[in-house]
């Protein structure tokens, strides 16, 4: 029917990328099946909910926590990143949540 809107075209939806590729693209994880492999194992929290896929959708204002090393890192998403780029690129896309701005 004309004037229908689809699912996926719904004006109030905003842009998506799945949490393992954005792992690795803000070189959170040095490859992407390390990030899937992290997202599968339930050891992140997205928005304060476990996450236990990889396919989980990330959203700019998303929260996500997980250990890396000794810490436990929270960030906030500023950005969903189109490609894998340098470092200095990369740190732009999140901000440390645990840190006042």
């Amino acid at each position: 029917m004309p004037g229908l809107v689809g699912r996926s075209q719904a004006p109030d939806s905003a842009p998506t990328l799945r949490i393992d590729k954005f792992l690795w693209f803000a070189r959170l994880a040095r490859s992407r099946s390390a990030a899937q492999a992290l997202a599968e194992a339930g050891a992140i929290r997205l928005d304060g909910r476990r996450v236990d896929r990889a396919h989980t959708s990330v959203r700019v204002g998303s929260v996500i926590a997980f250990v890396q090393g000794d810490a436990v890192r929270v960030l906030r998403v500023l950005a969903l990143p189109s490609r894998r780029g340098p470092a200095s690129e990369a740190a732009t896309l999140f901000a440390d949540a645990a840190k006042p701005c």
